[in-house]
């Protein structure tokens, strides 16, 4: 169950937790076409820090640019709300879910001039994945849904009707006695999990998939960023499951996942079956970064006074 704060920022205004709702005929909630982020705001010995606020925000505008959503607020303004609700709700680490949708007016497929609204919520939200699964891995099952073709859904929008097909993913794979789900493209190739990036290591390199049908993740260009500055190189490049499935080590990236480590799918143990040596490097220099202890890496947190 989601722990519940004070209060919700709602189009300029802090409301508190259980008011802050909307009408049953908001038109999202029957069409599905709104945008979002999910932003981790993390405790330091300073003063709790949000990670790349900034690159989280660009890329909320660019998913509502795409859907020709006009945002009535500036991406200054909504990183100052963004801030403002961690403060009010004095938490020291939260997650955080800014949401734009539309809001009540016409029905019907075109929401004629529907008004465009904004909400951030933030709460505490510990390893999505599990403590476990974080330290020692998870099991993951390709999925028999694949990733949606770059046609019929635009990969670089984070948009909400997107999950369906992830949600589908997500319950079978639980189904199946899995903790995650693995995509393929429409070609085949891998593809994604149902809400994170993926990495392997092959004889000391990474690889990752090309930023043709997935997510351009803001996780996912932090890793690649750290593994180059630690000198491993790293390769942007499809990969089919038979290489997953012979891969020294496989993790996922995302703002919920964090960095977890893979160490099974469909069956087949990956590596040594627990965290690889890159993976963990990876990770320490990571979650050292987001708790400001690296300051390599300082200039991605906001801190929250």
């Amino acid at each position: 169950m989601i722990k519940k704060t004070e209060k919700i920022w709602m189009d300029g205004k802090f409301v508190d937790w259980d008011n802050a709702n909307v009408h049953v005929m908001t038109h999202t909630l029957h069409y599905g076409l709104g945008v979002f982020e999910g932003i981790r705001c993390y405790e330091t010995k300073e003063d709790p820090a949000i990670f790349r606020l900034k690159d989280h925000v660009e890329r909320l505008f660019k998913s509502a640019h795409i859907f020709l959503l006009a945002i009535p607020y500036s991406e200054k303004e909504i990183e100052e709300a963004i801030i403002k609700t961690v403060k009010i709700n004095k938490v020291k680490e939260c997650y955080i879910r800014p949401l734009v949708y539309i809001g009540y007016g016409a029905m019907g497929l075109y929401p004629k001039d529907n008004p465009v609204e904004v909400a951030i919520s933030v709460w505490p939200w510990g390893a999505y994945l599990g403590d476990d699964g974080l330290k020692n891995g998870i099991r993951v099952k390709v999925s028999s849904f694949i990733r949606n073709h770059v046609n019929s859904q635009m990969s670089r929008a984070k948009a909400c009707g997107y999950y369906i097909n992830s949600q589908l993913a997500k319950k079978e794979a639980i189904s199946l006695g899995y903790d995650e789900a693995l995509l393929l493209d429409t070609d085949g190739y891998v593809a994604e999990g149902s809400g994170e990036n993926i990495f392997i290591v092959r004889d000391g390199r990474l690889k990752t998939t090309p930023l043709t049908s997935v997510l351009e993740g803001i996780t996912r260009e932090s890793i690649m960023k750290i593994a180059r500055d630690e000198k491993i190189e790293v390769i942007e490049e499809r990969f089919t499951r038979d290489e997953l499935y012979i891969a020294d080590e496989a993790f996922f990236t995302g703002t919920a996942a964090e960095v977890t480590p893979i160490r099974e799918v469909d069956g087949r143990i990956i590596g040594e079956g627990k965290a690889g040596k890159v993976t963990k490097k990876l990770q320490s220099v990571f979650f050292d970064s987001v708790k400001g202890k690296n300051k390599k890496y300082g200039s991605w947190l906001t801190y929250v006074k």
